[in-house]
């Protein structure tokens, strides 16, 4: 694999986009397909904290060698003085990938391929590992595929490998998710209702997690005033304190007898 950055963006797009892309796929064989867990975390050079990364999950396959993020960081951001991004002309990027299932070989030199066998769930060709779920959430929602379009196998275990991917994505903290991952999630969402999935228990779900991040944004806020404003009242205390040791000391003074000492 390898990585492929547009610094002056993709498609008009104004934001550092990144992929990341099977080499020569098209020489590999017929069936291969590896599901992926990915990241891409842009550095900051000045502070870790302020380091971009966003996680991906896709399955890497003939069709869809590449895959990655149009809009990872803004430009005019990049670019901004000082913002730690590039720095002297480097721009450093951190790629971590881990490898979840495998069908197919791509040893071209194997006689065979391998393909790991899937299972039958409503009429989708199920990878082992995701039976268990996608047999609950029609359990849970059965007219979830009843208008659903597709009837290619391929496609329709591509579709619902995608659904699985989009509520994974969902389940991550508000803190996890930017707003950019909630706007992905939103029109993720129509690309599969025009497949002809019936998603409004998801969608519902989508608007929760978008209030919790409004919440956590606005409590962010206000507590950031409440701790300035404690700080504030520290400082007036600290003031008050010494202005009454100071008016101490006056009393003190106010109230000791004369000393005739230097006169008799």
């Amino acid at each position: 694999m390898y990585l492929s950055a547009y610094p002056k963006g993709n498609n008009n797009n104004d934001h550092l986009s990144l992929f990341l892309e099977v080499d020569n796929s098209g020489l590999l064989p017929i069936g291969w397909r590896r599901h992926t867990k990915f990241s891409f975390t842009v550095l900051n050079q000045r502070s870790k904290k302020l380091s971009r990364k966003h996680e991906l999950q896709q399955w890497f396959e003939q069709k869809s060698p590449g895959w990655g993020r149009l809009s990872m960081l803004p430009l005019n951001e990049l670019h901004a003085k000082d913002s730690g991004f590039l720095v002297n002309g480097d721009l450093k990027i951190l790629v971590e990938i881990d490898v979840l299932e495998v069908i197919g070989k791509l040893d071209v030199s194997e006689e065979t391929s391998t393909i790991i066998e899937t299972i039958d769930v409503n009429g989708f060709q199920i990878l082992p590992s995701h039976a268990e779920s996608v047999s609950r959430m029609f359990e849970r929602h059965s007219e979830l595929a009843s208008e659903f379009r597709p009837k290619n196998p391929n496609l329709r275990t591509a579709y619902i490998s995608f659904l699985l991917t989009l509520i994974e994505t969902m389940c991550q903290s508000p803190q996890e998710l930017s707003q950019d991952d909630l706007s992905d999630a939103y029109a993720a969402m129509g690309f599969m209702r025009d497949a002809g999935f019936k998603l409004d228990w998801l969608e519902k779900k989508l608007d929760e997690v978008s209030e919790k991040k409004k919440n956590e944004k606005s409590s962010e806020a206000g507590l950031q005033e409440m701790e300035e404003d404690l700080r504030d009242l520290k400082r007036k205390c600290s003031d008050m304190e010494d202005l009454v040791q100071k008016e101490k000391v006056k009393m003190s003074a106010a109230k000791a007898p004369l000393s005739f000492d230097d006169v008799v």
